[in-house]
């Protein structure tokens, strides 16, 4: 079962994007993300058409043209080196991304019914937390997080979790609407890896569901692959020793209200408890809005 929801860098591959996952393709109604590959001088023009979207520099920076307006985006190196700025494209748009240098740029998307304004996010703005505790400790960048930017469906955040640590965890889920509880939201896994002296570096996802509705995924990800989570218990997200681990979240779905609400699988939940009186993990934040290689 995990070969429909796992995909593999490059599966779904359409020029320039070198990932491409559109409702269609997922299988489901709301969520997209694409990475755009630019070259030294290179742009991409595109419409959003019923989508709004968050452009999320990956490695380089860009500019972003859009209703007579453009933001040049600093970017960063890479998603190890710092936190990024970023920029939010509504729905109905003519949309330019152009790159002096090139570089990896996610289009994190979500089907929407409102039209908001064209807008610039400084990497300064962006709401750093800090979660969990001792093996699970992990940073989250809050960059489209519900209670932190305005957008209409799309909810979004990046995730880097050290070498050796679990994140994702305790297994939780969001596949119901029941207001202040959980929130149905289809998700998205985009994962990179910190490479290591020897080559690339790897990780794993865990995806399982109930007897009424099951999926059943247990993947080695590597830099590239995403998994699809449309249901059910997701986590952990576990960063093999000697490799950071980076993934980027991006969920939408049909709740009334744009909530990120979860519940723990009520087996491991405990675990949540016990970090009360463990340390963070001394190695987070990882990143900052300084470039770690810079500092």
């Amino acid at each position: 079962m995990s070969d429909q929801w796992y995909l593999p860098a490059g599966s779904t591959a359409a020029d320039p994007y070198a990932l491409c996952i559109t409702p269609d393709v997922a299988g489901w109604g709301y969520t997209s993300l694409r990475v755009l590959h630019l070259p030294s001088g290179g742009s991409h023009t595109w419409h959003t058409g019923d989508e709004e979207i968050m452009v999320v520099p990956l490695a380089g920076g860009c500019t972003v043209h859009c209703d007579g307006e453009a933001y040049d985006l600093e970017g960063r190196r890479d998603v190890f080196s710092r936190i990024t700025d970023c920029a939010y494209v509504p729905r109905e748009a003519t949309v330019r991304v152009t790159s002096a240098s090139g570089g990896r740029f996610a289009l994190a998307g979500a089907h929407c019914t409102r039209r908001l304004p064209f807008r610039y996010r400084a990497a300064e703005e962006i709401p750093v937390e800090v979660r969990g505790a001792g093996s699970c400790t992990r940073q989250v960048n809050n960059f489209c997080a519900a209670d932190s930017f305005d957008a209409d469906r799309l909810i979004a955040v990046e995730v880097l979790t050290p070498g050796g640590n679990w994140s994702s965890y305790p297994p939780h889920k969001h596949d119901e609407d029941r207001p202040g509880i959980e929130s149905a939201l289809e998700e998205i896994y985009y994962f990179e890896v910190a490479a290591g002296p020897a080559g690339p570096g790897f990780a794993y996802q865990r995806v399982y569901g109930t007897p009424e509705r099951p999926i059943d995924v247990l993947v080695e990800v590597r830099t590239g692959d995403a998994v699809l989570v449309p249901h059910g218990w997701h986590g952990p997200s576990i960063a093999a020793p000697g490799y950071d681990l980076y993934y980027l979240n991006v969920m939408a779905g049909a709740s009334a209200q744009r909530a990120w609400h979860t519940c723990d699988d009520p087996v491991h939940e405990w675990v949540r408890a016990s970090w009360a009186e463990a340390p963070t993990d001394p190695r987070v934040p990882l990143t900052s809005i300084v470039d770690r290689s810079r500092s």
